[in-house]
């Protein structure tokens, strides 16, 4: 593939979930982001659990091994974090040049971060830089320090590099904000379920504003199915991935998770209950965990707003053959995240 594309940029999106390490490559050398190849291995159920790496030397051989099936060397890899030890939050602060604000930031940020200042990394993006008045919205971010210590290291030892690490809601963002052109105007909520966690991203006139993890996933979905039906763990799992009808009783059970995702979707960012018009425009779903029967139906039926699959190859150029492998339409919901951090221009 080097030689194919001898002056490519490339930049290898890597997600790390606690099922699946998936890898996405996007070329940036032409005037639009190409993909050029996805790819994904399985992990351990315990390798990683509640977001802790647990078997160190697994973890790290998978990641070298899916980036080994990409067939190229990578040039620039860019992960995510997320969960409790990241925050993001939109912020208001007195309207002065970037200059300043780099200035006062860290003692600005003691307000909203409920962590030691020293143990953080801060960043900040002004939202609204050419509006006028005497204030203005700050995109707050705060990760801890050793968090992304940590997850450069584990790239390291995997031999990859030069790497950064991303933020997880700005990935979805961006691999959302690519593929629809209605992500500049309005509001809505990215809802990613994965395996055991749930991120939900509201966005705002083409930017994120608040992020929340809900610990809901496709793992506990299945837990219910083995204890209150008594399927066995395959069975399970061909239930919660649309693959086998489970009946009645199963089918209500899905749906009642929906719901409750629904509503812990709505206690994490307040949102004031729904009236079918004006504010919120969609939910857009992704993850796996997205996928499960009745999910989407729960969610509209609750917040009473559209609700949808994401496609991060809606509007992304791809290399034929790039995706040829996704079993369906609904599996491109999975490549959001990867996708969203492969999309970040090579520095």
């Amino acid at each position: 593939m080097m030689g194919i594309f001898p002056r490519a940029r490339h930049t290898v999106g890597l997600d790390i979930g606690s099922r699946l390490v998936k890898v996405a490559a996007v070329d940036h050398s032409g005037d639009e982001p190409r993909l050029v190849r996805i790819a994904a291995l399985p992990l351990a159920s315990d390798a990683i659990v509640e977001g802790e790496i647990m078997d160190l030397p697994l973890v790290t051989k998978t990641i070298g091994d899916v980036i080994g099936m990409l067939g190229m060397r990578p040039q620039f890899v860019v992960t995510a974090i997320g969960g409790r030890d990241v925050i993001v939050k939109r912020i208001q602060m007195e309207r002065m040049p970037e200059m300043e604000v780099r200035e006062v930031i860290r003692w600005e940020a003691q307000r909203y971060v409920p962590f030691d200042m020293e143990s953080v990394l801060l960043d900040f993006q002004v939202l609204d830089p050419e509006a006028e008045g005497l204030q203005m919205s700050v995109l707050l971010v705060a990760a801890k320090r050793d968090l992304v210590e940590q997850r450069l290291k584990l790239l390291k030892d995997a031999g990859l590099g030069p790497a950064v690490v991303d933020v997880d809601a700005f990935a979805l963002f961006n691999a959302f904000e690519h593929n629809y052109a209605s992500a500049s105007a309005g509001s809505g909520i990215l809802v990613n379920v994965g395996h055991e966690t749930t991120t939900v991203v509201v966005h705002d006139q083409g930017a994120p504003t608040t992020t929340r993890d809900i610990p809901f996933g496709a793992k506990q979905v299945r837990a219910d199915l083995r204890r209150l039906h008594g399927l066995s763990s395959e069975v399970a799992e061909e239930v919660v991935r649309g693959e086998r009808s489970g009946g009645a009783e199963m089918n209500e059970l899905l749906y009642e998770r929906g719901v409750e995702l629904a509503q812990a979707i709505e206690r994490a960012i307040a949102l004031p209950p729904r009236d079918g018009s004006g504010g919120l425009q969609r939910v857009s779903l992704s993850g796996g965990g997205g996928r499960m029967p009745h999910i989407l139906k729960a969610i509209g039926d609750r917040i009473r707003v559209r609700v949808e699959m994401s496609n991060p190859f809606q509007r992304l150029q791809t290399v034929p053959g790039a995706v040829a492998d996704l079993p369906g339409d609904d599996s491109a919901a999975l490549w959001m995240l990867p996708v969203g951090l492969a999309l970040r221009a090579p520095v």
